[in-house]
């Protein structure tokens, strides 16, 4: 299945995109994303215990099982001001 990732702030300068599509075995999860991502950007590893992840308008976690086509975003923490 392909998924699409979505990079916010400076998790995007950290990856040099704004998005990408990843390619998946079915019933993949979260954490199978995010390994095939830190393949291909290993600088993002080093945020690896501060990211958010959401899909769609909702967040979750490393367990959630992705869907064919689904978009998930990556993000740095949250912030106010």
């Amino acid at each position: 299945m392909n998924v699409r990732v979505q990079f916010y702030a400076q998790l995007r300068d950290l990856v040099g995109a704004s998005e990408f599509n990843v390619d998946l075995p079915d019933r993949s999860a979260v954490g199978d994303l995010l390994a095939k991502v830190y393949e291909r950007t290993p600088a993002l590893r080093s945020r690896d215990k501060s990211i958010l992840i959401g899909a769609g308008v909702e967040f979750v976690d490393r367990n959630y099982e992705l869907k064919p086509g689904e978009e998930i975003s990556i993000m740095p923490p949250v912030q106010g001001g």
